[in-house]
C-alpha cells in the first residue's frame, strides 16, 4: 500500500513575505532619514512615531491619518 504525500510549496508565500518585509524596511529607513513618504492607499504623508522622554504613547511605528498604513514597531527609548 502506497500513500501519496502532498507537499505544500511555500516558495511563493516566502517570496511574497520577503518582498513585503523588505519594502516595509526600506520605507521605515526613508522615514528615519527624514524623508517624506506617502501612504500608497490614501496618499497622505506617513508619520513615524518613536518613544521620547515625555511620550506616554504605547503604540510606536508608521501610520497614516486614515490608518491605511499601520506598521507597529517594538521600540524602546535608549538614553
Amino acid at each position: 500500500m502506497t500513500t501519496e504525500t502532498n507537499k505544500i510549496d511555500f516558495s511563493i508565500i516566502n517570496k511574497t513575505t520577503a518582498k513585503s518585509f523588505n519594502e516595509q524596511k526600506n520605507l521605515i529607513k526613508r522615514l528615519f532619514k527624514g524623508n517624506t513618504v506617502q501612504c500608497e492607499t490614501c496618499k497622505q504623508p506617513l508619520t513615524l512615531i518613536v518613544p521620547t522622554e515625555k511620550d506616554t504613547e504605547k503604540k510606536y511605528g508608521v501610520f497614516c491619518k486614515k490608518h491605511c498604513t499601520d506598521i507597529e514597531l517594538e521600540l524602546e527609548l535608549v538614553l
